[in-house]
């Protein structure tokens, strides 16, 4: 398997699994950073677990969904990622006071739901997003105008391809509550 590794700044690396040094319970791990060639400003914000990139059908009809933290939604093909370098890739543009926050494997028929620092949800459906390039730097996927002075952010994605699964939602202070998908 692979590891698609995405850090803050929108860029890519990839990890072959058997290459991460084995463990047991009470050992401490190694820094990502002694792995892979991260700039020590960055970090890794998200990964992906991808079983192969050589599977043609595989790479052509299954997406990864990137989100930001300003609401940026940006879908591309798991091809555009097929051809690993040791340096990376950039995944996303990230504009000027943004950061990625999540990514997803996605069957380019899930729902997405984005939820706000401010308790507020948008769900939609992946058909409704375009593939784009790897360069390009997405789509508005939330707006997060709101009265309280311009302090919302995306706390979190998820990709739901089961309809009538739940969502747990918790809060800040510890509150949790579960939801239907309707």
């Amino acid at each position: 398997n692979y590891l698609l590794l995405f850090t803050e700044q929108g860029r890519c690396f990839w990890l072959k699994v058997y290459e991460i040094p084995e463990g047991n319970k009470t050992s401490k791990g190694r820094a990502i950073q002694n792995l892979l060639s991260i700039p020590a400003e960055d970090k890794v914000k998200a990964y992906i677990n991808v079983k192969s990139l050589e599977d043609q059908k595989f790479i052509q009809n299954n997406h990864i969904i990137l989100c930001t933290k300003n609401g940026i939604i940006k879908k591309t093909t798991v091809e555009e990622y097929s051809r690993p370098r040791a340096n990376g890739i950039n995944a996303i543009t990230i504009r000027e006071g943004d950061q990625l926050l999540e990514a997803a494997l996605t069957d380019g028929k899930n729902e997405i739901m984005i939820a706000t620092k401010l308790g507020k949800v948008c769900r939609f459906n992946e058909e409704k997003v375009r593939p784009m390039g790897r360069n390009a730097s997405g789509v508005i996927g939330i707006d997060l105008n709101d009265e309280e002075g311009g302090n919302n952010e995306v706390i979190g994605m998820v990709c739901i391809s089961d309809p009538s699964a739940n969502v747990l939602v918790v809060s800040e202070k510890g509150y949790g509550k579960r939801s239907d998908i309707e």
